[in-house]
């Protein structure tokens, strides 16, 4: 074998080991987010998953291989501490040297304030719906790259976030405007701290968008029969899925999913129940559905949902099957279609 191609052929495999070293460690915080980043990161590496799936991320103690996942890591991409306030101090002390992205800071992110009362407002879907309806994607023409405005800003709020039932619902991802807006944004912080692979993250995030502009279509197709039908949830997380596709949430049972409801509570929604011919309750499969059936009984079809998608394998494909999912429950529990 000649002598220069031997030294061609070692330093393109140095060259090739560099790039792959250059990868960077990546953690985030829920299977959805985790989702949406190994999506842009497929064919390159994987990122890290911090909270298991199925746990509650209000409140979770770390295993020692996340919390190493946490100390290892070059990027930080998480809700925010309105979903996870022990995060916040567990990045300070894990990852400290990484960068820090939570996503409901971003300028691109469509918010929502928390709900706090046992029932909502008739018209709410509504006012909603205007604001998060079908806006033809327009994030497909998003620049991945016009993030400097706000990509670089490693999360130092601890004072402007008390942690209480107010400011931003943090359930954010269940609004496919905003997973679209993620995916950019994911890209153009991946590029910045991966160059030599900016392409393809950018490539990924393109193809995943229009995936999702899709998915979208399909679900506001299937339940638009069943827009104005009302019903109950466990706990009060779907409001941005609810306002995207113009469904008419009427309360929800839990103020969250670390709450039990009070007797007021649950007389106030029992009196709703009645007075609005709720069809749907749905419960979620990490809470005992007894309540609801010892609560309701038979007043309403009883249906379960799941927000983290907590029965689907952690990867690029468990945000797309979580909507799809949850789109089949909610046309299947309201009556619309099976």
């Amino acid at each position: 074998m000649p002598i220069r191609f031997i030294a061609t052929l070692t330093a393109g495999l140095a060259l090739a080991g560099a790039a792959r070293a250059e990868v960077p460690k990546v953690a985030t915080d829920i299977t959805p987010v985790h989702s949406l980043v190994a999506r842009v990161m497929q064919g390159v590496g994987e990122p890290a998953l911090i909270v298991a799936p199925g746990a509650t991320p209000h409140g979770y103690a770390m295993r020692p291989s996340e919390a190493a996942a946490l100390d290892d890591a070059d990027l930080v991409i998480w809700i925010g501490p309105e979903l996870t306030p022990w995060l916040e101090d567990a990045i300070g002390t894990l990852a400290g040297d990484a960068h820090s992205l939570a996503l409901l800071d971003a300028p691109e992110t469509r918010t929502l304030p928390v709900r706090t009362g046992a029932t909502f407002a008739a018209d709410a879907h509504d006012a909603g719906h205007d604001d998060h309806g079908h806006d033809e994607h327009a994030q497909e023409d998003h620049d991945d790259h016009g993030h400097d405005d706000h990509a670089h800003h490693d999360q130092g709020h601890a004072d402007a976030h008390d942690h209480a039932h107010d400011g931003p619902d943090p359930h954010a991802w269940l609004d496919p405007a905003n997973a679209r807006a993620w995916l950019s944004l994911i890209a153009a912080e991946l590029a910045d701290h991966d160059p030599a692979n900016a392409a393809r993250y950018t490539a990924n995030s393109k193809d995943a968008r229009a995936e999702i502009a899709s998915l979208e279509d399909g679900i506001a197709d299937r339940l638009a029969p069943v827009g104005d039908v009302p019903f109950l949830v466990f706990h009060d997380a779907y409001q941005y899925f609810e306002a995207h596709f113009g469904l008419t949430a009427a309360g929800a049972i839990s103020l969250s999913d670390a709450s039990d409801p009070s007797a007021a509570r649950i007389a106030e929604l029992r009196d709703l129940a009645a007075s609005r011919a709720i069809a749907c309750i749905l419960a979620e499969p990490q809470f005992d559905p007894k309540l609801v059936e010892t609560v309701f009984g038979g007043v309403a079809r009883h249906g379960v949902v799941d927000p983290l998608a907590t029965g689907v394998t952690p990867g690029p494909e468990l945000y797309p099957t979580l909507m799809r999912d949850m789109a089949g429950s909610l046309a299947q529990c309201l009556g619309g279609q099976g």
